[in-house]
């Protein structure tokens, strides 16, 4: 019985090793950013937490509402799904870092005008996602609906909706967001 006792308190006796630490340097809104992160923080946690960048919002915390969408090196991403040591040296654009209330991204105020915004907690995700997807049209990149995966894909109603499938708004603004987008592609969807 003593030793049984022995063990189960050297086991109470052993903290928990410190956590792992890393230097990262990333720009962030054309700002250039040094922190000393966890290597376990997300980038979400780490706009937000650490550089007070609270525009992005964490939402699901699981990548499937799109909250978090952020633009790393121009490709937009969930950032509650990747670590921040993965973007060294990434040029990462949030909410803030498209336009300010002089001098608003053309999405930001399509939104205003179409009244894509309703609540406005996805909006950030929305609009960060919006600029992506049409640059992922303009770059010819196919989606699941695209017909001919060799041909340019077309703006369509299917397609941005498709596009933005991985952006969830509970307020079902989704017909005044793909006016928004409409406006600013200056096309009308088929």
């Amino acid at each position: 019985m003593c030793k049984q006792g022995a063990s189960t308190n050297k086991a109470h006796d052993q903290t928990a090793s410190p956590p792992t630490m890393a230097h990262l340097k990333f720009t962030v809104n054309g700002e250039r950013h040094e922190l000393d992160l966890d290597t376990r923080t997300t980038l979400l946690d780490a706009l937000r937490e650490h550089l007070h960048l609270t525009g992005t919002k964490k939402g699901c915390d699981h990548g499937q509402c799109g909250a978090c969408t952020t633009i790393v090196n121009g490709r937009r991403i969930n950032a509650c799904l990747t670590l921040a040591v993965m973007h060294q040296d990434a040029e990462i654009t949030t909410i803030e870092g498209l336009g300010t209330p002089d001098n608003l991204h053309p999405l930001q105020a399509a939104f205003i005008k179409h009244d894509g915004y309703q609540c406005g907690y996805c909006t950030p995700g929305q609009i960060c996602s919006s600029v992506g997807m049409l640059k992922e049209l303009q770059a010819g990149i196919p989606s699941h609906v695209t017909d001919d995966l060799l041909a340019t894909p077309q703006f369509t109603a299917e397609e941005v909706r498709e596009r933005m499938s991985g952006n969830i708004c509970r307020c079902g603004a989704y017909s005044n967001i793909l006016a928004a987008i409409t406006d600013v592609a200056g096309s009308q969807p088929e």
